[in-house]
């Protein structure tokens, strides 16, 4: 063969294995390719179905029947029993009318943001609150576990209060009120007024005996008191009625619950507007005194009644708003809620503080008729000049301002002997400086001051069942924070969830319908909640701004609200509000060291409360309380992180569970 011919041969067979190379390669990377292709159909299909399976979801979940409905259950839930008993005394201990400038500004920098942060997260998941912080990041999951714990703990005394008001609405059916006079004892030679009751009062007597029968002391437990076990009963029935359905049931009750303690406020208003010392009531009110906005007290108050008015931290805010559509103007809703909270509390201590005006009156016209009558008998022994008393005041009808100026004569005449003459100055001021709150508000202070009330009984009735209808709102929001998170994640059966919830937590609020049970309400109502939701609420907001990240939250919610939101919000997220919420925390935290752990004790003997502290058992409960609140947060965390829960995807519910030897920290 020609040398020529074997090179081109060469050259030949150099193409061939070259053309075979390259075959081959593009064979494989045809296989590739089609490998490539076919794991990103795989992954596209399991993403279609993820996304069929979540929409298939929503459309099952429940939706409100109407915004209206929406509105009103998130408004019962945040207007509760706080508003009338608590803010109240706030505005009087803390400045009066100068108090509402600073829960003005902390509304607006700590409440409605944090508001708005539930609203939208819960709208935006359309979970509770398990499986919103649990898809956010299951290594936060905890946090709504902590929220239910916290709930239950609320709801357990909080129904109690529900029970006490239907106890003296039951009792208000009669003329003239049963706390209206003292009772008699009748013994064998002759009768006379209760002891107990004349030291004190007839409504202060008819709550700590014949409402509460309370001990002596938290460590006195006396028995059941069966008259508060049936009024519990009785609360706890019409609560699973009214949520064995869900929002189906509840959400109708909340058209009546909602909107009728607005009827009977404004009632309220006008008919004691038409009393004689209402004004003076109001006008105390309102008289603000501007050096008290510079304590830093009236400020961490201020925060603290803003943080529980809305019920940051619950759940409940969450669970509610979970059920809305996702395209919901949430950020309107939570400006229109907080606002009318707001404007309810300042509704609610106009009516607080006419009405304390009017008792103030009352008690000041007796007390000027009695003052009267010894300055009269010490006139004719000849204590005191009859040359002293101007001639134009006859003692016998004096005024408020002729017994002033008498007054004012007697104590400059009679400087030095003055004080054993035994006569009060009495202010009206006086008697409106006089704090009351809570349950020595609603049971005493106002009960008293309605019986005074032309046709009291109906303004009992109306009283009382406002103050009911307020706590089984805030109690449906309550409960729905319990109920609606587990039914996410566990797929329980909600109508048996609910009944069984009820059921344990009426077994173990027996313990708050002892004869000691007020003091444990006390208990629960200061160690339960307080630091827990304000750790709580604190992880909620870090979650958002810092783990899921403030941006592209930002981005979901221009997405759902079909507009980006003020920068206001990112700059109160991301900064303002986890600042001012920890700077809570701590000043929080201060407070309750610095306050001995105690409970004021009703003495029968002295008919006077008398501050006693905590036994040793009571210590360990109080911080039982507080730790059992917020273990699930590192409890959660650290079963995440160690894997015994499988963490690998951020989605709603509990995975299989699994055994590690080792934790990633």
């Amino acid at each position: 063969m020609p040398k020529n011919s074997k090179v081109v041969k060469r050259e030949l067979d150099d193409e061939v294995i070259e053309s075979v190379k390259d075959l081959l390669s593009n064979e494989d990377s045809a296989d590739d390719a089609f490998k490539k292709s076919e794991l990103i159909v795989d992954v596209q299909e399991e993403k279609d179905i993820d996304v069929e399976e979540e929409s298939e979801v929503e459309d099952e979940r429940p939706a409100w029947n109407s915004k209206l409905q929406y509105i009103l259950a998130q408004v019962g839930y945040s207007v509760g029993l706080g508003n009338v008993w608590r803010f109240p005394y706030l505005c009087q201990k803390n400045g009066g009318g100068a108090y509402l400038l600073p829960y003005l500004i902390l509304l607006l920098v700590i409440g409605i943001p944090l508001f708005f942060l539930e609203l939208a997260v819960g709208q935006r998941i359309r979970r509770g609150s398990i499986g919103v912080w649990n898809y956010i990041s299951p290594k936060l999951g905890g946090i709504g576990f902590a929220s239910c714990v916290v709930c239950f703990f609320v709801g357990l005394y909080y129904n109690v209060i529900i029970g006490w008001s239907l106890f003296y609405f039951s009792q208000s059916f009669q003329q003239p009120l049963p706390w209206d006079q003292c009772p008699l004892v009748k013994n064998a030679s002759h009768t006379f007024v209760e002891p107990e009751c004349e030291k004190s009062s007839a409504t202060t007597y008819y709550w700590y005996r014949e409402t509460l029968n309370i001990s002596s002391s938290i460590s006195e437990s006396g028995g059941l008191n069966w008259k508060m076990t049936v009024c519990l009963l009785a609360a706890w029935v019409v609560v699973c009625l009214a949520m064995i359905k869900g929002i189906q049931s509840s959400g109708k009750v909340m058209y009546f619950s909602s909107l009728f303690p607005y009827v009977v406020l404004i009632c309220f208003l006008v008919r004691v507007l038409l009393l004689n010392g209402s004004i003076d009531g109001i006008r105390h009110m309102f008289t603000p005194k501007l050096e008290m906005m510079m304590e830093p007290r009236v400020w961490r108050e201020a925060a603290t009644q803003v943080f529980f008015a809305l019920g940051l931290g619950f759940g409940g805010v969450i669970a509610f708003s979970s059920y809305n559509k996702r395209d919901n103007n949430c950020h309107f809703d939570a400006v229109l809620v907080s606002f009318v909270n707001f404007f309810t509390s300042v509704l609610a201590t106009l009516v607080v503080f006419a009405v304390l005006g009017f008792k103030a009156n009352v008690i000041n016209e007796k007390c000027i008729t009695e003052n009267s009558k010894i300055i009269i008998k010490l006139l004719k022994m000849g204590n005191i000049s009859q040359d002293i008393i101007p001639h134009h005041i006859n003692l016998s009808a004096v005024t408020a301002e002729d017994y002033r100026l008498v007054y004012d004569i007697i104590q400059k005449v009679k400087e030095e002997e003055f004080s054993a003459l035994h006569l009060n100055s009495c202010k009206i001021e006086d008697e409106l400086n006089k704090a009351v709150q809570g349950t020595g508000l609603a049971f005493i202070a106002f009960t008293e001051a309605m019986t005074h009330f032309p046709a009291s009984p109906f303004w009992s009735v109306m009283f009382f069942f406002m103050l009911v209808n307020l706590g089984i709102g805030s109690m449906f929001g309550t409960i729905e924070g319990i109920i609606t998170p587990i039914v996410d994640t566990f797929k329980a059966r909600k109508e048996i969830l609910t009944v069984v919830c009820c059921l344990l937590a009426f077994c173990i609020g027996l313990i708050f319908v002892q004869r000691s049970g007020n003091y444990f309400v006390t208990m629960f109502d200061d160690y339960s909640a307080t630091l827990p939701l304000l750790i709580i609420v604190i992880l909620e907001n870090i979650a958002v701004s810092f783990v899921y990240g403030i941006d592209k939250f930002m981005e979901d919610l221009k997405d759902m609200l079909g507009f980006a939101p003020n920068r206001y919000y990112y700059y109160m997220w991301k900064y303002i509000s986890p600042l001012m919420l920890f700077s809570l925390l701590m000043a929080s935290v201060v407070n309750m060291g610095l306050s001995p752990p105690g409970y004021n004790a009703w003495v029968e003997e002295k008919a006077s409360e008398e501050f006693l502290s905590y036994p040793t058992w009571g210590l360990v409960v109080c911080i039982l309380l507080m730790v059992l609140a917020i273990l699930p947060i590192p409890a959660v965390f650290i079963i995440r992180r160690c894997n015994v829960i499988d963490n690998s995807s951020g989605t709603v519910g509990m995975k299989e569970m699994k055994r590690t030897s080792k934790c990633e920290f």
